[in-house]
């Protein structure tokens, strides 16, 4: 704690634009550098996403364009706003404070920057910014000794949001929009409580569209006699009156759902390793086969394939103990389900859904009128989370995600990397720990504190 109140009496050169010693020189690089990379992020990303919503003609002639440019201007504002306040924070105060470099120019430049983005977006960054935040402090903590990690605690945090999310799922308006359809699209209509009519009446009905298609089947060729075979045993089984998957027993039940999804999650890894595998498909046609027997296309699958058929077997399990189909179920199967994630161990979607989980549990209560809405709420959270994830960046970087370090070096075209994090090393943090061979070249003409005398503290 008496870091914080000791101070530096550099100046912004020496400390932050170690590659210029012009503050508007700077600000305009870093300007130019980081639009250039903001249109190669959004481009495509915009082209993609138009072409999958189906936009039509329209679209791409009056909104495509400034849609991105908007993109564009906000994500390069956060990057340039950064420097500007920087500079403008190290001439307000005369000196750098423990909070001043990466929390205190960041704060306002994120919530100028996110003010230019679009309404509609601002909720998704808030969220994704809210999370990185939230496990920057959760790793800052544990570098501290504040907090003592838990063995396989994204696994339990995953646990448990999937047992309040499925619980949500099944609930009579528990989820709308996005959520609804992707847990919709993963575990199957079977689930979803608006086929909560009565099962004997729909059983009886389906049991008379199957004896028809077996009459018409008796005709069919020896490929369509196998069909049959399937459906067959898919239809003699195990499968509670409460079950509403009418046309398959329980067992059939959870085996297809792995199998159906196993394949997603399979596909969806290998779509994902087509670029990086084809930039070196000339050079090195081997690595082709790597595309499809790759250790996590497998991971991926059975943690999804696993989550289904544990979630629908619990659920089927329950059914026939309680002899009822309840909502609560939900929750002992999303629980159980969770436990899939130890083939797929990601702290990025522990939180991510986590994060998303309590911005929907946060909207109901508003709805219900329990809990107060804050306008603008989301640009301030955004804001203090990105002046988190900057002052970690700047000061123990070794805290930040690789991922979104990455991002800012990419967005700076590297200059990020260039700050004088050995001056910054007084402060306790360990700023220069992953910086060892980073020593700036800095203008003798332009430098306040000579490097051979010893760096004074207030």
């Amino acid at each position: 704690m008496a870091a914080l109140s000791k101070s530096i009496p550099h100046s912004c050169y020496e400390i932050g634009h170690t590659w210029h010693p012009s503050c508007l020189a700077s600000y305009l690089q870093i300007t130019q550098g980081a639009m250039e990379e903001s249109l190669k992020i959004y481009a495509p990303l915009y082209l993609v996403a138009a072409i999958l919503r189906r936009r039509k003609c329209d679209y791409y002639l009056y909104k495509l364009l400034p849609e991105l440019l908007r993109s564009t201007s906000f994500l390069t504002a956060n990057g340039s706003f950064y420097i500007a306040f920087f500079c403008i924070l190290r001439r307000i105060l005369g000196r750098f404070y423990f909070w001043s470099p990466g929390f205190g120019a960041a704060l306002p430049a994120s919530y100028f920057a996110i003010l230019i983005e679009r309404k509609s977006r601002r909720g998704l960054l808030t969220i994704y910014m809210a999370n990185l935040a939230t496990e920057t402090l959760f790793r800052m903590s544990v570098t501290r000794g504040y907090i003592k990690p838990i063995r396989n605690g994204e696994v339990l945090l995953f646990c448990i949001t999937a047992a309040l999310y499925m619980f949500f799922f099944r609930c009579k308006d528990g989820l709308k929009g996005f959520a609804f359809s992707a847990l919709k699209f993963i575990v199957g209509k079977e689930e979803i409580p608006a086929h909560s009519f009565l099962p004997e009446t729909v059983y009886a009905r389906v049991e008379k569209k199957i004896k028809d298609r077996e009459e018409v089947s008796r005709r069919m060729n020896i490929i369509a006699l196998a069909k049959k075979l399937v459906d067959t045993i898919c239809k003699h089984g195990p499968r509670h009156r409460c079950c509403k998957h009418y046309e398959d027993n329980c067992i059939s039940y959870c085996i297809k759902g792995f199998i159906r999804m196993f394949s997603v999650g399979y596909l969806i890894q290998c779509c994902l390793r087509i670029p990086s595998t084809f930039r070196h498909l000339f050079t090195k046609p081997s690595r082709l086969l790597s595309l499809f027997y790759n250790k996590e296309n497998f991971q991926l699958g059975a943690f999804l394939g696993s989550f289904v058929s544990i979630y629908k077997g619990t659920s089927c399990f329950l059914r026939w103990v309680r002899n009822l189909d309840d909502e609560l179920h939900a929750l002992i199967a999303g629980f159980l389900a969770g436990i899939s994630m130890m083939f797929y161990k990601s702290t990025t979607i522990s939180m991510y859904l986590a994060s998303k989980l309590v911005e929907t549990m946060y909207f109901k209560g508003i709805e219900a009128g329990k809990c107060p809405y804050f306008p603008h709420a989301d640009s301030i959270i955004y804001a203090v989370s990105t002046a988190i994830c900057f002052q970690a960046a700047v000061m123990e970087v070794q805290n930040l995600r690789p991922s979104y370090w990455k991002f800012l070096l990419r967005l700076t075209k590297g200059r990020f990397a260039l700050m004088n994090r050995r001056v910054l090393d007084v402060f306790g943090s360990e700023a220069s720990k992953n910086f060892n061979n980073v020593i700036p070249k800095l203008d003798p003409k332009f430098i306040t504190i000579k490097p051979e005398l010893p760096i004074e503290l207030f």
